[in-house]
């Protein structure tokens, strides 16, 4: 097993994913943070990513356009499995991905929660289809952070839960190993 962090944004982490599955690795779990589009959803909550708008560019060079890319069956369900066998609570749901975090406007936001999304962050949509593009096993579960779902933004203080990134990441690792 191998761990690295692919950055912040699409771009790079495509590009990372792409150097890892040349190198050999063919079975990913992600995990990370992301931001809330309801406010009653609790810092530390946990989303299993069950698709993804399209709202970055990397996502179109990989597979061909649509509204929205679906995740990998297996890659939920062994995260699904995992979290399940240890008592974790969870949610399964879509994420809205986008290069333009200052652009998170509450029209677009609204739009996002009408789509069915319930957190919004960068990478998703595009490491899915690199993944599906070159045939390897993805999933993603992230936590959920800062509030984007009011006027204003509300930070949270997410950065600083370490024990749940801790967790997180561990989770991750042992749903990876069940791929």
């Amino acid at each position: 097993m191998a761990f690295f962090h692919p950055g912040v944004g699409a771009p790079l982490a495509a590009g990372l994913l792409e150097e890892v599955i040349a190198f050999g690795c063919r079975k990913f779990i992600a995990c990370g943070g992301c931001g809330v589009l309801e406010k009653d959803i609790a810092v530390g909550n946990i989303i299993v990513v069950s698709g993804a708008i399209r709202d970055e560019g990397v996502s179109y060079h990989y597979i061909p356009p649509d509204r929205e890319i679906i995740a990998n069956d297996v890659g939920v369900n062994a995260l699904v499995n995992v979290l399940s066998n240890r008592g974790v609570p969870y949610r399964i749901g879509k994420t809205w991905s986008t290069d333009a975090p200052y652009r998170e406007t509450l029209n677009k936001i609204a739009k996002r929660k009408e789509e069915g999304c319930l957190t919004v962050e960068m990478e998703s949509a595009g490491m899915m289809a690199v993944a599906q593009f070159r045939g390897v096993f993805f999933g993603q579960v992230l936590y959920v952070g800062d509030d984007l779902s009011g006027s204003e933004w509300d930070n949270r203080e997410w950065q600083s839960r370490n024990e749940i990134r801790e967790s997180l990441f561990w989770l991750s690792a042992n749903a990876c190993l069940t791929l």
